[in-house]
């Protein structure tokens, strides 16, 4: 018998939903909801099996397991049917050893998980694997549903556009015009969504697609929805498998609507229910200093010596910033983000233009290419380990959200000194005649001078 699983608000009032019902908030109290798992079920497997179970699976060929998502297809969403499942071999993503990095920062042990390397180039296909496929579930059960919505700052809008034409589903996208890449503008458009820009940022957008999916036929695909983080959790539980079942110290991950943040407390959360692990590592939301309202709250709590609360927080309008994609406001995930911050004892960190712009640079000087998100992050931890809060023996995972190819401007802009600070590691091409001679010396003395 397969497991069950079901919506419940994130208050704990103990209503349940149906996940099969077109709801993002509580019908009583207005809160957001959450997807519950009968635990009980679930321990019905010993935790030894359900990690011989996972391991059996993974990058396997036996449809949907392969999938680094529905390998976990019981504690996603158990109740889709494996033939409505819309997989496009999301997951299994690499947990890549920065050896030279974390050496330049005095750690053995720190780690990048390079969710960018996932089908659309983001973290965002882990959700939408299980959005869609859940919608795919529900117009299998007689749901009119005419197309699915998202507001985006691009990554969202990428994997939302990908899985809905694997899926022949249509997608609207609502994206703030002039504010995205051209990487993450073309892919929405060459997937066949209907990509509407719009003279607002992210929030404005945020706005429109809620009063859109009022309209119970056009169903909403941002994190708000808590489908989407029953994808992205299982980030937690290949981080912990690749790690041969041991829990890492920290974890840092980029903030800005914070949906991943709660997906990643979560994920951890409930293998510690499961008796899989034994301890939660503490997390640490990074923000861009021109984005940080969940900052701003931390600092506050800190400075009263308390814990941070939901009262703490008040929404700012986000300003320019390189990480464009978490250039957000007026978070929506707020409440579960402050809870799973509560819970795994986090920290909430910020990173000026200069200093992730230095970070991601820093980073690709040892052999990744991070994109501006992923150098919040980096910079958020060399700011921890260089007060000591993140200690040299200690085990650190940087979540990676998205590929640097999706952000070549970023990089060109830094290189080519057109950011309005120095760029401390820049690499320019040196023009060189055609003597070969010449060009051969000329090498040398460069190769002399080359920073490594």
């Amino acid at each position: 018998m397969r497991p069950s699983a079901w919506f419940q608000s994130v208050t704990g009032d103990p209503e349940r939903y149906p996940l099969s019902e077109v709801l993002y908030r509580c019908p009583k109290t207005g809160a957001l909801l959450e997807v519950v798992h009968d635990l009980e079920a679930l321990r019905a497997r010993s935790a030894a099996a359900w990690m011989h179970l996972f391991d059996e699976r993974r990058g396997g060929n036996r449809w949907p397991y392969g999938s680094g998502v529905w390998s976990k297809h019981e504690w996603v969403q158990p109740h889709v049917e494996p033939e409505n499942i819309v997989s496009l071999y999301e997951g299994n993503t690499n947990l890549l050893w920065a050896e030279r990095y974390g050496a330049q920062l005095g750690m053995r042990d720190l780690w990048v998980k390079q969710c960018g390397t996932s089908h659309t180039g983001s973290f965002k296909d882990l959700g939408m694997t299980v959005l869609v496929s859940s919608v795919n579930q529900m117009i299998a059960d007689g749901k009119p549903i005419r197309a699915v919505a998202c507001a985006s700052t691009g990554d969202t809008s990428a994997a939302l556009a990908a899985y809905g034409a694997a899926a022949g589903i249509p997608v609207v996208v609502l994206l703030p015009r002039g504010k995205v890449t051209a990487a993450q503008l073309i892919q929405p458009l060459a997937n066949g969504a209907l990509v509407c820009a719009l003279d607002t940022d992210f929030d404005g957008c945020m706005r429109v697609v809620q009063r859109l999916t009022e309209d119970p036929h056009i169903y909403l695909a941002n994190s708000m929805n808590s489908l989407r983080v029953e994808g992205q959790k299982t980030i937690s539980i290949e981080i912990v498998q690749q790690l041969d079942w041991e829990v890492p110290d920290w974890v840092l991950v980029p903030g800005g609507n914070l949906g991943n943040v709660s997906a990643i407390a979560k994920g951890f959360s409930e293998m510690k229910e499961l008796g899989l692990i034994r301890r939660l590592p503490r997390l640490v939301c990074c923000q861009a200093a021109r984005a940080n309202p969940l900052y701003q709250a931390y600092r506050k709590a800190q400075e009263e010596g308390r814990e941070l609360r939901e009262d703490d927080f008040a929404p700012v309008v986000a300003g320019e910033t390189l990480a464009s994609a978490i250039r957000i406001g007026a978070p929506v995930s707020l409440p579960k983000a402050i809870k799973a911050l509560v819970a795994t004892r986090g920290v909430v960190e910020q990173a000026t233009e200069q200093e992730l712009a230095d970070a991601a640079a820093r980073a690709d000087r040892t052999g990744m290419f991070t994109c501006p998100h992923t150098g919040v992050a980096l910079a958020c931890l060399e700011k921890l380990r260089a007060r000591g809060e993140i200690r040299a023996d200690e085990r650190a995972v940087v979540i990676s959200t998205a590929h640097g190819l999706k952000f070549t401007e970023f990089k060109a802009a830094y290189h080519q000194e057109r950011l309005p600070f120095p760029a401390a590691h820049r690499n320019a091409p040196i023009e060189l005649g055609s003597e070969p001679d010449e060009v051969v010396a000329d090498i040398h003395r460069a190769l002399d001078r080359l920073e490594v």
